[in-house]
Parts: structure tokens; C-alpha cells; sequence
């Protein structure tokens, strides 16, 4: 599901592979495993990955609908 999250970002964004991983500095099949699932991606690559293609990673408290972001976070929440 993430991969295809990965996918879905960069395609909107008209970014290729080759441009994506120019700017993450990694491998063309890290990326392409990553995109299809043959690996786990970090969560601080997935964040550089969708900062790069415009998209913004946040989280929902289902119960409480109170949402954050990872900048929202300071050392003391951890």
C-alpha cells in the first residue's frame, strides 16, 4: 500500500523515477523496490518523498479527531 502511495505521489507530481531518486540520492531499484513492495521504506524517506512531491503526512485520532504532523511534534511528545 505504501508503495503504491510512493507511486501515485511522484505520478502526480509528472516525476520520474530518475528525478526522484536524484533527489533522494538513492539507487533506481531501491526506489522501484520500494514502489512495488520488495522493501520497506523508512519513515523519514517516505516523509522526504512526499515533502518532494508536495504532500504533507498526518495523522488522525479516529477517536478524537485530533490530527498532527511529525513537525508538530517536539522532543518531549516522544
Amino acid at each position: 500500500m505504501i508503495g503504491k502511495a510512493i507511486k501515485v505521489m511522484r505520478n502526480e507530481n509528472n516525476m520520474k523515477q530518475t528525478d526522484l531518486i536524484k533527489m533522494l540520492n538513492i539507487g533506481q531499484s531501491t526506489l522501484s523496490d520500494y514502489e512495488n513492495e520488495k522493501i520497506s521504506i523508512d519513515f523519514e524517506t517516505l516523509e522526504k518523498i512526499a515533502k518532494l512531491c508536495n504532500y504533507t503526512i498526518y495523522f488522525k485520532n479516529n477517536k478524537t479527531g485530533e490530527e498532527f504532523e511529525t513537525k508538530d511534534l517536539v522532543r518531549k511528545d516522544i
